[in-house]
């Protein structure tokens, strides 16, 4: 127990900073732009070009393993959106938002600090594959179905537009597609590079910690929704079974893989879902509620699953 505090005290202990921070010096949200720039447009990219362009190729196209931890994933989606939908009667546009919260993760700042710190350098290359995959389709499913429901005003050939723009144009996603070519290709990057990345890299974990505390701070609880009461437990213990149960039933991955996906699965509601939410004028202080809520409850949730990756007690094989 006391490895596992020492592995999440450095996360959560960022988050709580950051959001006492900004409580203490009631700075307004528009000084946290260029930190999120940062972090978006140079840390993170740093990150995910590193840990892809330094692995062998023939690691990076399992295609069988993304597809299977998105199928798992939409699985949620999917079942959450129905509960929203046919037992509770929301708008296709509020299911949506919903569902986004009960499956869309904080992947991206929160994952591949602990992945790595907790599982090894073994985790790199699934963390970059769920984080660039899971981005992408998350950017074509949110504008497809707003559109759907009627909420984006856009012709069918801006929303294409738009989402082809978003998608091949994301800073995480040109910056795994750069790393996969360096892999490729076998391209040796020149030191002063290399130390530029890894300069870089070092600094996204703790700058997006604290600016994910400082974003929990400068939206407060104001809403709590009904949903709640299913949206968290299918985020922090559903999402991560489901992925288990998944990639173990397809098998042939290495332990290490089915961990990360787990990891990843069982992190709260990522931030990016109420700016789906603000975007579209849809459950927006709910959302926030939401992540609020998740990121509350992670704490502990992640501990025990923490603890029950790293003693063994996750079966690799539930199907032999």
């Amino acid at each position: 127990m006391a490895e596992i505090v020492s592995l999440l005290l450095p996360f959560f202990g960022l988050i709580l900073i950051g959001y006492i921070a900004a409580k203490a010096t009631k700075q307004p949200a528009e000084t946290l732009g260029w930190l999120n720039t940062f972090i978006i447009y140079a840390a993170l990219p740093a990150l995910f070009f590193k840990l892809v362009s330094r692995t062998p190729i023939e690691q990076l196209t399992r295609v069988d393993f993304i597809a299977t931890d998105i199928a798992a994933t939409y699985a949620v989606f999917i079942l959450l959106f129905a509960i929203g939908r046919l037992l509770r009667g929301n708008s296709f546009a509020d299911c949506t938002i919903q569902s986004f919260a009960g499956a869309y993760g904080n992947i991206g700042y929160l994952g591949p600090g602990l992945a790595l710190l907790a599982l090894g350098e073994g985790a790199a290359v699934p963390v970059a594959l769920i984080i660039c995959f899971e981005n992408a389709l998350h950017f074509v499913v949110a504008p497809a179905l707003m559109a759907a429901a009627g909420d984006d005003k856009r012709s069918p050939g801006q929303l294409v537009a738009d989402i082809v723009r978003k998608v091949a144009l994301h800073p995480f996603i040109l910056s795994t597609a750069a790393g996969f070519a360096v892999a490729a290709l076998h391209i040796d990057q020149p030191l002063a590079f290399q130390r530029l990345v890894d300069y870089l890299a070092q600094a996204a974990a703790p700058c997006a910690l604290f600016a994910m505390g400082v974003t929990l701070a400068l939206r407060p609880l104001k809403r709590i929704p009904a949903e709640i009461s299913y949206i968290v437990p299918a985020k922090l213990i559903l999402h991560p079974i489901a992925v288990f149960i998944s990639l173990t039933a397809v098998g042939s991955f290495e332990p290490v893989w089915i961990q990360a996906a787990v990891l990843l699965a069982c992190l709260p509601t990522a931030t990016n879902v109420f700016v789906i939410g603000q975007q579209y004028g849809v459950w927006q202080e709910r959302a926030s509620a939401t992540i609020l809520i998740t990121t509350v409850f992670s704490a502990v949730t992640v501990s025990l699953w923490l603890i029950v990756i790293r003693s063994g007690l996750l079966p690799l094989q539930l199907f032999p």
